[in-house]
């Protein structure tokens, strides 16, 4: 099974740069994060940045598998902002799409691991350079390149983003690309519960493919059962939707398309850092997606772009950091043989 994992020998660097792009639209921020873990905001004795932001997490996943990415948004002209875009173009990502905001500084998020094992988050944007994007920014040509065209919620919160958002999304449709759609919600962004939910919905029936925790199952739907088939398939499912995927954690995810629907176990590992383990995952299934188009109409390759994906999960989680710890592509393929070996 693992040999023919999402046309491994297609996913070369290079070989169709501007026909299989994967563009990643969104937030680009500074997280720091605590020297020590399992300790509050307020207890942690010193922070170090690191790179954040889950679309650009997405983008340089991507890259760093093989595949082409790109990413357009909007960073303070700042220090931390031109820090950035070279971490873009190191892990060679097109950073062509991104703009300079001489108004506003570059996004920065404190972030930590409570010993209760939840995440706290606390946000520096009133307002950040990356809810300053206008459409009038956009670059079109860039986007009509895109063979997919991934994107969270969190630049729907606020205008001008919002717009600029919008806009880029329907050019991409209009340009033929599959719309991925990962709502990564961040509630404390939010006005409200109800302004959350409402602004990650707005977009919802437009997009091609779409990437939910069970946590977000269960905020989306008001409570209901995130393990329910019926509650994903009646509150979630949309007609023109080709694919839905839940990810579950360590036990691995669920995906539902018209024709059929099943669930692909995870990779078990000794997690250090779940930062980033969501945004790995898109990474390794539209790195698959964007080699081969017709994933969602055949169930055996899916569910290997699936096993992937969670191989890009698993092994993220493993080492500190979201873009330091995304894996190659060689590295996922030895993990998922091994581990395969080793539970037969």
């Amino acid at each position: 099974m693992l040999g023919n994992i999402c046309d491994i020998e297609k996913l070369h660097i290079g070989a169709t740069k501007n026909n299989s792009v994967v563009v990643c639209f969104g937030e680009l921020l500074i997280d720091f994060v605590p020297t020590v873990g399992g300790v509050s905001l307020a207890e942690a004795p010193a922070f170090k940045k690191a790179p954040g932001g889950a679309p650009a997490n997405v983008a340089v996943g991507i890259s760093r598998l093989g595949g082409s990415s790109a990413f357009i948004g909007k960073v303070g002209d700042d220090e931390f902002g031109y820090m950035l875009a070279d971490i873009l173009k190191q892990n060679n990502v097109d950073n062509s799409g991104m703009r300079f905001d001489q108004s506003a500084r570059t996004a920065l998020a404190f972030v930590t691991l409570r010993a209760d094992g939840e995440r706290e988050f606390m946000f520096f944007r009133h307002p950040s350079a990356d809810m300053r994007l206008h459409e009038s920014e956009l670059n079109t040509n860039l986007i009509k390149q895109a063979k997919i065209f991934h994107y969270g919620s969190i630049s729907l919160i606020e205008e001008p983003c919002k717009s600029a958002h919008l806009a880029a999304m329907n050019m991409a449709k209009r340009s033929g690309s599959i719309l991925s759609y990962d709502p990564n919600l961040r509630l404390p962004l939010w006005p409200s519960a109800e302004a959350a939910r409402k602004g990650i919905m707005s977009i919802w029936d437009q997009s091609d493919l779409i990437k939910v925790s069970e946590d977000e199952i269960t905020f989306l739907t008001g409570g209901d059962d995130a393990y329910d088939d019926n509650v994903v398939m009646k509150k979630l499912f949309h007609p023109t939707l080709k694919l839905l995927v839940v990810t579950e954690g360590s036990a691995g995810c669920r995906y539902y398309t018209k024709a059929f629907k099943g669930r692909v176990p995870g990779m078990k590992v000794k997690a250090v850092d779940t930062t980033g383990a969501g945004d790995a995952f898109v990474s390794g299934l539209l790195t698959c997606l964007s080699s081969d188009v017709k994933l969602f109409q055949n169930e055996e390759r899916l569910r290997e772009a699936l096993h992937f994906a969670n191989g890009c999960g698993a092994l993220t989680v493993t080492e500190r950091g979201a873009i330091p710890s995304l894996p190659t592509k060689t590295a996922v393929l030895d993990a998922l043989s091994k581990y395969s070996a080793s539970n037969k």
